[in-house]
């Protein structure tokens, strides 16, 4: 099977932008082939977009092309767009590493894009309700706040996960964002502004959620034959998995705490990788909410279950733990432009590995694993290795 390896990256601040959703697109790609001056919009052979709902945000449809042409490239072999929610940017990778590995293609960028932030805020809410089951949940209430407010109720029944827990994933995830000039925050926060943040779907408070961000990331993959001819740095994909149990959150599991869908795509990435949790030098992990970071803990094998709670407690996803989780600043501090995030985490494993990640290396990173959710029971892991 040919292997495919990250060989260009680039990103624009998240956060609340001017920039249109055309700018955002073409501020990334020119960090992405500035990233690697071996590349040239001309070379590129197949482009994916990955966007979640540009026809509402910024009423465009027909996306793949004009990102494409934003960026100068002209794709010929391979291209379209990918949406499966806050999943779409590993989608997108996925979907560009299958064309490669098909020998479809040699050399594809894949772009992540999201305008978030537009005039209204309500009509922001509503269309993050797309997400959900719109008309059997969604119009009752049911977004993505208290869904993940029923998985931490869930969570501290069963295994006394405390809301002080949940604070610490903020806290460290604001902390780290002050080290990545990417990241929409950049201030940090403390334990006691968290706690006291208004309350959003008990017991998630304002602080414990990501954010609404406009933002794009884009990343080129190569097959490793033009690896070797574009950079002396790779990075390569080794592992990948998905996995999806159902839609409606009626459907879910009955036990919120447990998430088996992210478990299996963990798994399944695992042995196609070889390796195993203890082999993750750093992940970047969906936290949209603070509680989705302490049971993606559990069911990627860092800690046994229950104890997600106590693994952020002892500082063992931090700097010197077991496993540095989220180094950027993950979406609590960087914000989470939907299309753009999964990607985003493949330019942090592209700054990583490279040593070029400043204040927040991480020491020796080799393997980094990335994880995307699009709601409990819907998942999606892509593991990196430093490659030559």
């Amino acid at each position: 099977m040919r292997r495919v390896a990250v060989v260009a990256a680039g990103m624009t601040r998240f956060g609340v932008r001017q920039a249109t959703y055309r700018d955002l697109i073409q501020e990334a790609g020119k960090a992405a082939f500035d990233s690697n001056k071996n590349i040239l919009p001309k070379d590129i052979d197949s482009f994916i977009l990955s966007s979640v709902f540009p026809e509402r945000s910024v009423f465009q449809s027909h996306l793949a092309c004009l990102a494409a042409e934003s960026v100068g490239v002209r794709p010929h072999k391979f291209f379209g767009r990918v949406e499966n929610m806050c999943g779409s940017g590993i989608v997108g990778i996925r979907t560009a590493y299958a064309a490669i590995v098909a020998g479809l293609s040699d050399l594809v960028m894949v772009m992540g894009a999201e305008k978030m932030n537009i005039p209204a805020p309500e009509e922001a809410v509503l269309n993050m309700m797309t997400g959900l089951d719109r008309e059997w949940e969604g119009a009752y209430g049911l977004t993505a706040p208290p869904m993940f407010a029923l998985a931490a109720q869930a969570h501290a029944l069963k295994y006394g996960t405390t809301e002080e827990q949940l604070s610490r994933v903020s806290v460290k995830n604001h902390g780290h964002s002050k080290n990545n000039p990417f990241a929409q925050f950049q201030k940090g926060t403390s334990m006691e502004q968290v706690m006291c943040s208004k309350m959003i779907a008990s017991p998630l408070r304002l602080f414990h959620c990501s954010s609404m961000s406009d933002g794009a990331a884009a990343v080129i993959l190569a097959s490793e034959e033009r690896a070797k001819e574009l950079t002396d740095k790779p990075i390569f994909i080794i592992g990948t998995g998905q996995a999806a149990h159902g839609y409606a959150v009626a459907n879910f599991y009955r036990d919120m705490s447990h998430w088996p869908a992210l478990k299996e795509a963990a798994n399944d990435a695992y042995a196609m990788a070889g390796i195993g949790p203890d082999d993750i030098d750093f992940a970047e992990v969906h936290d949209c909410f603070s509680i989705a970071e302490i049971i993606a803990y559990e069911e990627l094998g860092f800690c046994e279950k229950g104890e997600g709670g106590r693994f952020v407690e002892q500082g063992l996803s931090d700097y010197g733990g077991k496993v540095v989780v989220n180094p950027r600043g993950g979406l609590i501090g960087c914000g989470h432009p939907l299309g753009a995030t999964g990607v985003a985490h493949a330019g942090e494993v592209f700054l990583q590995m490279r040593g070029e990640a400043g204040p927040r290396q991480v020491p020796g990173a080799k393997i980094a694993l990335s994880h995307t959710n699009s709601g409990p029971g819907e998942h999606h892991i892509l593991i990196y290795q430093k490659g030559f």
